[in-house]
């Protein structure tokens, strides 16, 4: 019996002594983990704006770690969701280089919607909340995150319409805005003159583009049906990535 008891007690204190040194060897382990970053790229496909943030996990420690997860949300300053994007690595080997590149995807066209639309026409901050979870040695659970901000430029910033213009039997209108996104912009513009019933008295029509951090400018030629009191404009934008409309700008 007490040969019994002796060997359990050299069990458990060869337990206590290998878990103290693991758990030594683990958190020596965890500060040999180094990242480093590469230069954040842009990109579009189709309607979709994409943040590429590219980095480098060097696995110095002598453990492998497991299910490393990075998933940032992006909303505007109105707490609107905008994207949820998650990156996911199931098993980084100790000793290893590991490229991962987190992306961060905007659908364009989800601007055009009602919560959103302030976006195209407006400069603004957009917030970032972002968690990254992992295991490391099977055994220790990690997590951290972290709310940050980064610019957002709109692609229809500063729309401005001038006064109506008498050119040569012609009718001209002043248009133009300034295009402060990593888009170019191009596509076209529809105007609607209007009175105060809704009554279309003016049209015209124009292509623009508006290559990044440029700006466009023209006279837009209204062809005129009638006369207003207190006419109204009506915008309508129809781009590759978004189409929006009306936007409505008093004359008077």
């Amino acid at each position: 019996m007490k040969q019994a008891v002796r060997a359990l007690g050299w069990a458990t204190s060869i337990f206590w002594i290998m878990l103290l040194l693991f758990t030594v060897t683990a958190v020596y382990s965890a500060f040999q983990i180094k990242p480093s970053f590469g230069k954040p790229s842009t990109s579009t496909s189709g309607d979709t704006l994409t943040f590429s943030l590219p980095f480098i996990l060097f696995n110095g420690g002598f453990y492998d770690i497991s299910k490393f997860n990075v998933t940032t949300l992006i909303s505007d300053d109105r707490s609107s969701i905008i994207s949820q994007n998650s990156t996911f690595v199931p098993t980084i080997p100790r000793g290893v280089n590991t490229s991962i590149t987190h992306n961060m995807s905007i659908d364009i066209g989800q601007l055009a919607t009602t919560d959103l639309s302030h976006l195209l026409f407006n400069d603004s901050a957009l917030n970032v909340a972002a968690v990254l979870k992992l295991i490391y040695a099977n055994a220790f659970p990690f997590e951290v995150s972290t709310n940050f901000t980064m610019p957002w430029g709109a692609p229809l910033a500063n729309l401005r319409l001038g006064s109506l213009s008498f050119m040569g039997g012609s009718v001209f209108m002043p248009l133009s805005f300034e295009n402060h996104s990593y888009l170019a912009m191009t596509g076209t513009v529809r105007l609607e003159l209007v009175d105060d019933t809704g009554l279309v008295v003016g049209e015209g029509e124009s292509e623009f583009n508006a290559p990044p951090d440029g700006r466009f400018d023209t006279d837009l030629e209204v062809f005129l049906s009638g006369g207003a009191v207190n006419p109204r404009a009506r915008l309508h934008f129809s781009t590759p990535f978004f189409s929006y409309g009306p936007v409505v700008i008093s004359l008077v």
